[in-house]
């Protein structure tokens, strides 16, 4: 067995990468080690949206300059079933960068700071009073899962599964077809569940496309939401090849921090945003949270849990109870009509969907104004 690592981090994505970079900012002689399934640059199912404040969290962690991986994207634009639309410039652009590319060099940073990086996949884990052991292998004080939604580290936890209404299902693939290089475009369903289709333009040509479900009991086959994403947006037939389907566990689901020597962070501990899928940004700043928690050893679980919900809890309770009003069509419209009439309410509408935000009380009373008879 090699020796004792201060923190193992279990997935080099956007959580994995940003626990090690904040680890290693705050104790640069740390020994952390990154273990994940894949080799890099590799690709990972998503929308490829990176909100403008993902690019303010990366460069407090020292790693300045990842907005330049692709052009701005400075509008998003919405639209109802019943055909109300809003499309306006966000408060700063956002940016499409696929998975394969970002994440590639997320890990090199962290690489460059000092991480190592080493092609491993978890099977088990053995929490000992004073390390952790995975899988014979690898022993540290402290191991941050990051593995994603399906998360091995989760699992060996007995973390409970999200309930469906928790859990969002989606495919995504890649068109050829150019939407055009100004608007992120998100084209709200009709049905039982919430439900939308999204294209948003990738740097060369073409689109990252697909279709989600926000709830799992709303979950159909993939022809079925292939053609869902056929009828929301005619012409943008994704390549065959590109198309994949997954699962996203969202912040309105149970919370599951434990205590002790092992924290989950990014879609591990259920982070994605339940009005929008988003989930880069919650990666990200969850994945430094427990890079910082790792640095209290056998107190790590409660240090985390509490930073945790310092920073998350009301945004989740808010993003939570949108969630369940969006879900609702006149709701939905009345928001849209809002957001396309106030500038302010469109604003607090993307931070809320994209970032950290909550619902300010005077952008609710304009939504709810357009409910009036």
């Amino acid at each position: 067995m090699d020796a004792l690592y201060d923190v193992a981090v279990v997935g080099a994505g956007p959580a994995g990468s940003a626990a090690a970079l904040r680890a290693l900012q705050l104790r640069p002689d740390a020994r952390v080690v990154l273990l994940d399934a894949a080799t890099f640059p590799r690709d990972k199912t998503c929308g490829d949206g990176v909100a403008a404040a993902v690019f303010d969290l990366l460069a407090a962690l020292g790693v300045p300059g990842l907005e330049d991986l692709a052009p701005p994207v400075p509008r998003l634009r919405l639209r109802t079933p019943t055909g109300r639309v809003v499309d306006r410039a966000c408060p700063r652009p956002n940016r499409v960068i696929p998975r394969l590319v970002f994440d590639a060099a997320l890990a090199a940073a962290a690489v460059e700071k000092g991480a190592e990086l080493r092609h491993h996949r978890v099977r088990r884990m053995d929490v000992r009073a004073d390390r952790v052991v995975l899988d014979d292998e690898v022993a540290a004080r402290v191991v941050v899962g990051a593995d994603g939604a399906n998360s091995v580290v989760r699992r060996l936890l007995g973390a409970p599964a999200p309930p469906p209404a928790a859990a969002a299902v989606a495919i995504r693939g890649y068109t050829a077809h150019d939407p055009g290089r100004e608007a992120l475009t998100i084209e709200y369903a009709q049905g039982p569940f919430p439900a939308y289709a999204w294209s948003f333009p990738v740097a060369g040509g073409g689109a990252n496309v697909g279709y989600g479900v926000f709830d799992r009991r709303g979950s159909e086959s993939r022809q079925v939401f292939l053609d869902a994403l056929r009828r929301l947006l005619p012409g943008q037939e994704p390549d065959p090849s590109t198309v994949r389907g997954h699962h996203l566990p969202m912040s309105n689901g149970p919370r599951f921090h434990p205590d002790g020597r092992v924290l989950l962070a990014g879609d591990a501990a259920g982070t994605i945003n339940p009005l929008t899928g988003e989930g880069i940004y919650d990666a990200v700043a969850s994945g430094a949270l427990a890079g910082q928690a790792a640095m209290a050893g056998a107190g790590a679980g409660a240090v985390h849990r509490g930073a945790m919900h310092r920073a998350f809890a009301r945004h989740h309770r808010h993003s939570g109870v949108l969630a369940r009003l969006m879900a609702r069509p006149r709701f939905l419209d009345a928001a849209i009509v809002a957001a396309g009439a106030h500038q302010s309410v469109f604003d607090a509408a993307v931070d809320l969907g994209l970032a950290r935000g909550t619902v300010p009380p005077a952008a609710l009373a304009l939504v709810l104004a357009r409910l009036r008879p």
